[in-house]
């Protein structure tokens, strides 16, 4: 089964980080993203960058909108999504324990409901 953990966390202002608290990050990213690969449940993983880079598009009563930086202005926002194969949401729940965003954020695990393989879409598990 398809699940996607999605990790949402207060962003940082620049400076807010030390170098030592980034790199502390950034190793306990790595290594989680080698053990899921190790235990061959890795699909794909995206870390995203601060929401102001964002752009959110919508189309109402056939007019495009553009908007700079995040829609919502909300405490935590989206940093990244984990796309795992996994037997079960207990799995998915036992990596998303382990995941260095759930200890200053959440992870929200969701499953995938249809995928696009090969420009069809397809049911996910």
């Amino acid at each position: 089964m398809r699940y996607m953990l999605v990790l949402r966390y207060p962003e940082k202002a620049p400076g807010e980080l030390t170098d030592d608290v980034m790199k502390a990050g950034q190793q306990a990213f790595r290594a989680y993203a080698r053990a899921l690969t190790d235990a061959g449940v890795l699909l794909s993983a995206e870390i995203l960058q601060q929401s102001h880079a964002a752009t959110m598009v919508s189309v109402r009563d056939g007019q495009l909108r553009v908007q700079d930086g995040p829609y919502a202005d909300t405490r935590e926002q989206i940093a990244g999504i984990f796309a795992l194969e996994v037997p079960d949401l207990d799995a998915a729940l036992a990596w998303a324990e382990k995941c260095p965003a759930a200890q200053w954020g959440s992870v929200e695990v969701r499953p995938s409901a249809v995928r696009v393989v090969d420009g069809t879409w397809v049911p996910a598990s």
